[in-house]
């Protein structure tokens, strides 16, 4: 009998458990704000519902006991320090996000705030933190690793396409990730005896010089940093390089299905999901410098068969067996 009645507090101690942290959360509304480059378009799912249901899986309820504040930038980073003052000035408790620029501004702008970061590459170089382990600041997250992955993209599409001598470079100067993978991308390439030809294209004006560019440098590949994979200008990127024939290759899957020729990088729903139980003990009264910033555990290498049949380029069977996504 003392045996069964110790099994029924157990059970009703393990049932209740729940319960009395959904209730505390319950009686207050915690406000967490989201800074993006671009809002969800609709076209796809965005790693933004891996975020929210994150929360959703650890009590927080956006309309009971959750307000999201969200603020987007649409790619013009000169905006970061006035969309981190309104977060600020509405009370948010947190900011998360998964842009360099966006925390280098908070950085410089709201020097308590907690950031919690889901996926920004280098945030040792761009001196976000101190290191992984202690980040000894206001922010922590995850890093998406992309500037250590660009020496895999290249490998992988010089199997694709081996006769690369000439890359040409898509990227962002205002944003510190950005700047970050192409002096890595570089290095990499002089060691591979590869030219690089930096472009960028952050507004119509700016794509439309960079295609000036291309067309003249007439390069033999092309590689589009991630942070094209909201943008607007992304379709006209894709565009040009299927109708000039030229092989491509991101860190972001979305690209790749939106038409680029193949990708290597992070599954971004992860660290979002991931990113959610960050805020989570955040608000509940842990300080961000003692949560260690966690590294990417799911990566996905995605081939658009339909760019490369229109690129008359034939992939070989041993890079197409390591795709976790084929695009037929």
């Amino acid at each position: 009998m003392r045996l069964i009645g110790l099994a029924v507090i157990l059970t009703v101690s393990l049932t209740l458990a729940p319960l009395a942290a959904e209730a505390q959360l319950a009686g207050k509304v915690y406000w967490v704000g989201y800074l993006g480059r671009f809002p969800p378009s609709g076209e796809r799912p965005h790693p933004l519902t891996a975020f929210t249901d994150g929360l959703r899986e650890h009590g927080y309820f956006e309309g009971k006991n959750l307000t999201l504040e969200y603020r987007y930038s649409h790619g013009r980073d000169e905006r970061w320090p006035d969309l981190v003052r309104e977060l600020v000035q509405l009370g948010v408790q947190v900011i998360a996000t998964a842009d360099s620029g966006a925390t280098q501004a908070v950085k410089e702008h709201a020097r308590t705030m907690p950031v919690v970061l889901l996926g920004v590459s280098h945030p040792i170089e761009a001196g976000f933190i101190v290191n992984l382990a202690r980040p000894g600041g206001n922010i922590t997250g995850l890093s998406n690793q992309l500037g250590d992955l660009e020496g895999k993209s290249l490998q992988l599409l010089r199997e694709a396409a081996p006769k690369i001598s000439r890359l040409a470079v898509f990227w962002n100067p205002a944003n510190p990730g950005s700047a970050i993978a192409l002096k890595t991308l570089q290095r990499i390439a002089s060691d591979e005896r590869l030219t690089v030809q930096p472009v960028t294209g952050r507004t119509r004006d700016e794509v439309d010089d960079a295609f000036a560019t291309l067309r003249r440098e007439r390069p033999d590949a092309l590689l589009v940093n991630a942070w094209y994979g909201g943008s607007p200008q992304r379709a006209r990127i894709v565009e040009f390089a299927t109708t000039n024939r030229i092989p491509t290759v991101s860190g972001s899957a979305t690209l790749t299905r939106d038409g680029l020729l193949m990708s290597y990088g992070p599954n971004f729903a992860d660290l979002f999901r991931r990113g959610a139980s960050y805020v989570d003990k955040i608000l509940k009264g842990a300080k961000p410098a003692d949560l260690p910033v966690e590294q990417p555990t799911k990566f996905e290498f995605v081939i658009n068969l339909k760019t490369a049949k229109a690129l008359g380029l034939t992939i070989p069977q041993s890079v197409l067996v390591r795709a976790d996504q084929i695009i037929e």
